[in-house]
């Protein structure tokens, strides 16, 4: 989908929702040609394992061979509220490291991706509030069957109320100024958008929840931010997979699988 470009950057995956688009971010880089992919936080929606799908399995599974130094590929996770407790477990299973922000050059421009939360005040100041409103939207996604319209409707009126994209935006440019950065990436907010304010570029992802699915490339050509092309209507509603036969999947840490087992990327 992506014939080549250096960065690859995607965030809100919430791994273990059941509206988590998987299936949909698996394929999308299976059909990509990059150097570089970073997973910009909220991989996961929880530390419960067991809310995982097949189709998240495999997607994680996919993440863990791409990240063999054989491939030549840099894979980066920076942390999210939701990744928050996983950073050791993930360093471990998916053999990446995890990273509060990450900074790198290209093309004599210093880009900086951080998460975004750390700009989000409400989230900041009410924690346990906003750990029971996940709790509720988690449970608000198994009793919304079919194409789960209404949760998808609940996230836009929550990002919109608490004004996420305008606050975390003023938030991360203001962090990239300090940084010397002139390009600023985060998640978080749900709501894939960009501006500029004294020559610095900040960007947002969007999520991977949303019938809408939103993604960024860096390349050459500068930064652009694309919508995921669905092939049909559907939700990935798979079962929930046997935990051992999906674990399966990844091999031990010391182990490096051979070139005959990849898939994709610029094959």
């Amino acid at each position: 989908m992506i014939p080549y470009c250096d960065t690859i950057i995607l965030s809100d995956l919430h791994l273990g929702s059941e509206v988590s688009r998987a299936g949909d971010a698996l394929r999308l880089l299976k059909h990509s040609c990059f150097e570089r992919l970073i997973l910009l936080g909220d991989i996961f929606c929880d530390l419960n394992f067991g809310r995982l799908k097949r189709d998240h399995w495999k997607l994680l599974s996919y993440i863990r061979k791409l990240s063999n130094p054989k491939r030549g590929i840099e894979v980066v996770w920076v942390e999210g509220n939701h990744d928050h407790g996983l950073s050791l477990v993930m360093s471990h299973l998916v053999g990446i490291k995890v990273y509060q922000q990450y900074v790198w050059e290209y093309r004599g421009v210093r880009h900086l991706a951080i998460h975004g939360h750390q700009f989000d005040r409400f989230l900041t100041d009410n924690a346990l509030l906003g750990s029971l409103a996940s709790a509720a939207f988690l449970l608000l996604q198994k009793l919304d069957l079919g194409q789960r319209r209404l949760s998808k409707l609940v996230d836009r009126l929550d990002t919109r109320w608490r004004r996420h994209s305008a606050k975390v935006a003023a938030g991360a440019l203001a962090h990239a100024r300090t940084h010397h950065a002139q390009r600023v990436f985060c998640g978080h907010t749900h709501l894939a958008m960009q501006g500029a304010e004294d020559g610095i570029e900040y960007f947002n992802t969007g999520c991977w929840i949303q019938a809408a699915a939103t993604f960024i490339t860096v390349d050459e050509q500068g930064v652009q931010i694309h919508e995921y092309e669905r092939t049909d209507d559907r939700y990935p509603g798979e079962e929930r997979g046997d935990f051992a036969a999906e674990v399966a999947d990844f091999p031990d840490a010391a182990g490096l699988l051979d070139d005959a087992e990849y898939e994709g990327v610029c094959s």
